[in-house]
């Protein structure tokens, strides 16, 4: 049966990489696709992951309807065996019933690339629909890490190398790009509530632990 699968994880744990190796994989297979994306960082119409590899895509610009988009291409006698989303999380609610209409009606697999949540550790739309309709959620295996060791699990935009939690939900950077510029960085939830980036990591240490609210009772002598 054909499925709409959402894989999800953090910046920097592979998803495009493992997109592109689908794309690959079926096309060696003989399997034909149309693969969408959005604001990728090789610019529009382009699927690129930070190894260096790259494709063309279909830029899923806002408002576009991707199901007649598709619904077009068949009908122009175009062969459309599955469909790829790169960057899902950037897609409008209904741009991912759309994807699921494209399983339901067209009987084709979907499988829809993106992170779950913004830098301020609030879910996208796009994910947000796609957690409720999908039918298979899969967390990429590929772990990032947090500057400290440990697993990331939240995603921090930084200007000027300094975490901010306020702004547009979408703003275009990377996790490569110049400290002067807005970037990102993938963090462990205890330095993302923190606002401790890497770069701050290093101008300082950390204060030791408290509780954060005041005992109620006094401490026995």
């Amino acid at each position: 049966m054909p499925e709409l699968v959402f894989f999800s994880g953090t910046m920097d744990c592979g998803k495009s990489t493992l997109a592109l190796q689908r794309i690959h994989n079926r096309s060696a297979r003989g399997l034909q696709g149309v693969v969408f994306t959005r604001d990728d960082r090789a610019g529009e119409g382009k699927l690129s992951s930070r190894l260096g590899l790259v494709t063309d895509a279909v830029e899923a610009a806002p408002g576009m309807d991707l199901y007649a988009y598709v619904v077009g291409r068949m009908t122009q006698g175009d062969r459309v065996d599955y469909l790829i989303v790169d960057e899902a999380q950037f897609l409008a609610s209904e741009q991912v019933d759309q994807l699921a209409r494209v399983v339901d009606d067209l009987d084709l697999d979907v499988f829809a690339f993106g992170i779950t949540t913004d830098f301020r550790a609030r879910l996208f739309p796009g994910s947000q629909r796609l957690i409720e309709l999908a039918d298979r959620i899969e967390a990429l295996q590929v772990e990032a890490m947090c500057w400290c060791g440990a697993r990331a699990t939240h995603n921090a935009r930084t200007v000027g190398g300094e975490m901010v939690v306020e702004g547009e939900q979408v703003v275009v950077g990377d996790v490569n790009g110049p400290a002067a510029e807005v970037g990102y960085e993938v963090l462990c939830r205890r330095h993302h509530r923190r606002r401790m980036t890497s770069a701050a990591s290093h101008a300082g240490t950390l204060s030791p632990d408290v509780l954060p609210i005041a005992s109620a009772y006094p401490l026995p002598s």
